[in-house]
């Protein structure tokens, strides 16, 4: 079947980038600093229209809109904005004796257009941010935000429009149409934020053109928390990487080992914990203020569905609330005693609803979490820091947090992604910078003689003892 073209809007905005885009790859340093700083300026005048517009979408809290959605974003300016001459400097790159007389070293190079597809969960940051990335190496960028968050998009696509000319950034908006015919397009990097079943997708289209790609993606992130952990500290940090934003977070903690001796104090330290931090009084409930809802109705009743399921295999709630589907606020929910056969251990729960299981042998933890997918995340809560280093040791994850969560995703200087199933490729920082851009190696040879003209045929007798010395000694 013959595949269908991109629609003439998005195909027309492509070619105009790919006509500027050896323009915006011979920018200076200075130039991408000023564009940076403009958007820095732009994000913080409209930072009340940012707030309005992810409440309108994911009713969340003002407080919680700077933390998660405007502050990241403006570090992650200023952080590159900061570093930029030192990352984008050439590196040398020592000869070997092989290599006498030579000289060489990486240049960072811009890749070209590239297409930056933002998710739902949190609109803005996952999807300005790689364009801080892209801009700091001297791309063009065709952004999509998700349709699932229409307030949010109009509001990227107004910024946008108010900074840079549409041969530099340009914002498609839409739903799965527009994301296809984005696809079609041979694009020279695509930086995706979404679930693994999408990234595929995303893949198999970016290997129509062979175009790079950094996917960030999910998947069951597991935590552990051992006897000797501190649950006071475990449940505050847990409730919050939890939920926040109402439990769609990428990152949060999606299911809990707890060792069988600490269960029980530490369920009640985090049921009391969750309403002191998202609740009012004694209790989470529709008007509390801080805490954010679910997406929209498909997931809810998604989320509904899971829950169900892990109750009829034989989970025991040992804490919920009331539901209101109207105002898509769902309660927060802990679950013990849950099947590894229910849905819920199957699936990234994606909301506010977090199992318990519990363990007396630290391996048999260790087994479980290696027969799943990589996960983007791993968490440890203990004291024993013999038992962190075996678990990191035995395990593999994209990233991972002592006595914490969430937290290795704001660190300015740490590579964010997962592996495998979680992710492929870095963002943030230097990593997000090199991920936008193509290292480029290049070699300078002298004028006259030159050691491989040593190599060169006819390949006679002092041909071969000259490979003979290399293999055996180099």
């Amino acid at each position: 079947m013959t595949p269908v073209a991109p629609s003439p809007t998005v195909q027309a905005l492509f070619a105009h980038q790919q006509a500027h885009a050896q323009r915006w790859r011979q920018s200076s340093i200075r130039e991408r600093k000023k564009l940076l700083r403009q958007l820095r300026e732009a994000i913080l005048a409209q930072r009340e229209k940012i707030r309005a517009a992810v409440m309108a979408d994911l009713g969340k809290p003002a407080a919680e809109a700077d933390l998660s959605e405007v502050y990241p974003v403006v570090s992650e300016i200023s952080h590159v904005i900061s570093n930029l001459d030192a990352w984008a400097r050439p590196v040398k790159v020592d000869a070997p004796l092989t290599m006498l007389g030579t000289r060489a070293e990486i240049r960072y190079e811009a890749k070209g257009v590239c297409l930056i597809i933002g998710p739902w969960n949190y609109p803005f940051m996952l999807t300005l941010g790689p364009l801080v990335s892209c801009l700091a190496a001297g791309n063009t960028a065709m952004l999509k935000p998700s349709e699932y968050t229409p307030n949010t998009s109009a509001v990227i696509a107004s910024l946008v429009r108010s900074i840079f000319p549409e041969e530099r950034v340009t914002v498609v908006e839409g739903g799965v149409e527009e994301s296809t015919a984005l696809l079609r397009l041979p694009f020279d990097h695509i930086f995706f934020t979404g679930s693994p079943a999408v990234g595929k997708v995303v893949m198999r289209a970016a290997a129509e053109h062979l175009t790079s790609v950094t996917l960030e993606l999910g998947g069951k992130s597991p935590t552990i928390i051992d006897q000797t952990a501190r649950l006071e500290d475990a449940a505050k940090r847990i409730s919050y990487g939890k939920w926040l934003n109402n439990g769609q977070s990428c990152i949060a903690p999606d299911y809990l080992w707890v060792h069988e001796r600490v269960k029980d104090a530490f369920v009640e330290k985090l049921t009391q914990t969750v309403i002191k931090q998202f609740g009012q009084r004694t209790a989470i409930t529709p008007q509390s203020p801080d805490y954010a809802r679910v997406i929209n109705d498909k997931n809810f009743q998604r989320l509904d569905h899971l829950l169900r399921d892990a109750v009829q295999r034989g989970a025991t709630v040992e804490w919920s609330g009331p539901m209101d589907a109207g105002q898509r606020f769902f309660h927060p929910v802990i679950l013990s005693g849950v099947s590894l056969e229910a849905r819920i251990m199957q699936e990234e729960i994606f909301g506010p609803i977090l199992p318990i299981l519990t363990y007396t042998d630290e391996d048999e933890v260790i087994r479980h979490i290696n027969a799943q997918p990589k996960a983007l995340a791993l968490y440890v809560f203990t004291t024993r820091m013999s038992f962190f280093e075996k678990v990191m040791a035995q395990t593999s994850s994209g990233t991972a947090c002592l006595n914490d969560c969430v937290l290795q995703f704001v660190h300015p200087n740490l590579p964010f992604g997962g592996v495998n199933n979680s992710g492929i490729g870095k963002a943030h920082g230097e990593a997000g910078f090199r991920a936008f851009s193509n290292e480029k190696s290049i070699v300078k040879q002298k004028n006259g003689f030159a050691s491989p003209y040593a190599l060169y045929p006819p390949y006679n007798t002092r041909v071969r003892k000259v490979l003979d010395v290399l293999i055996k000694w180099f």
